[in-house]
């Protein structure tokens, strides 16, 4: 007999501790620009008294040189000199952006959500296992046919379509979205991008909509008298929550796109659609944006 209650406890513990880990990660930041030129100010006058005296009762330089000097350091503050570790080909990931872990190679930052994913994943397919939930609860079908694989295709290109034509708009209108992560994700090499094709993107895609999709919307309404679509509001705002290091409007249009995403899933009642769907939005999105030019090699 299913346990629908454990399977929903468990579904709970696993998106908690994602949206958990995604605060932490949104949470530590590394310091701006402009953050550097603030304390250059403050200890430029900090042991200045109103009346333009030190602490040990010289009065501050007032010359020219005094002050182009202060000048060219809140310059070198805002505009730092290139750092001699990275080499021509790498891409900077902005300090604006929440989370920009730029102390680690794009390798080790693919192996980390390789590992992190894969590990929630394995959790959410031993409680469906251990709580015995029919396969149809979360959209599984061993024989997916070619109609359903080309909708996922279809759904995906359009998902895509959608996010970069919003994403022109909002770069006419002045808005930015976070690109950090995305930056700080692509690969330097043939490797790397193998690794990020073949093994990272298809995990993030089948453990995401398992999460999102199949358990938080497809298990729990056929479980629960609660409708589907109620649940595909709420797994899209859990979603967009999930992706905060792309900020506040990377996470507005997340969450729009994950409500498209719930919503195929609603209406095909297949995981295999949405997996496709969502899997292709993001490899079309490091392509597009991410790969190397020509002079990169």
């Amino acid at each position: 007999m299913t346990d629908w209650t454990a399977f929903a406890a468990i579904t709970g513990v696993v998106l908690a501790l994602l949206l958990a880990l995604a605060r932490l990660s949104t949470s530590t930041s590394t310091p701006t620009a402009s953050d550097a030129a603030a304390d250059i100010d403050a200890e430029a006058t900090s042991d200045v008294d109103p009346g333009g005296r030190r602490a040990d009762g010289t009065r501050r330089p007032t010359s020219d040189a005094a002050g182009s000097e202060s000048a060219a350091q809140r310059e070198s503050a805002r505009n730092p000199p290139p750092d001699p570790a990275v080499g021509v080909g790498a891409r900077a990931v902005p300090t604006e952006d929440a989370y920009a872990p730029a102390d680690l190679p794009p390798g080790a930052l693919l192996l980390n959500v390789l590992l992190s994913q894969g590990l929630f994943a394995t959790l959410l397919v031993f409680a469906a296992w251990w709580t015995r939930l029919p396969a149809t609860a979360l959209g599984l079908d061993p024989a997916v046919s070619p109609r359903l694989l080309a909708a996922g295709v279809g759904l995906g290109v359009a998902l895509w379509v959608g996010n970069y034509l919003a994403g022109r708009l909002g770069e006419r209108a002045g808005v930015d979205a976070a690109e950090g992560f995305r930056a700080a994700l692509a690969p330097d090499s043939a490797r790397e991008w193998a690794l990020l094709l073949f093994a990272v993107l298809p995990l993030v895609a089948l453990f995401e909509e398992f999460l999102f999709r199949a358990a938080l919307v497809g298990a729990l309404s056929a479980g629960f008298p609660v409708s589907p679509w109620l649940l595909a509001v709420g797994s899209s705002v859990a979603f967009a929550l999930g992706h905060g290091a792309q900020g506040r409007v990377g996470m507005a249009v997340t969450g729009v796109l994950g409500f498209a995403l719930a919503a195929g899933f609603v209406l095909t009642g297949s995981l295999a659609v949405v997996v496709v769907a969502h899997y292709l939005v993001n490899a079309l999105e490091f392509v597009v944006h991410e790969r190397p030019s020509a002079g990169e090699g």
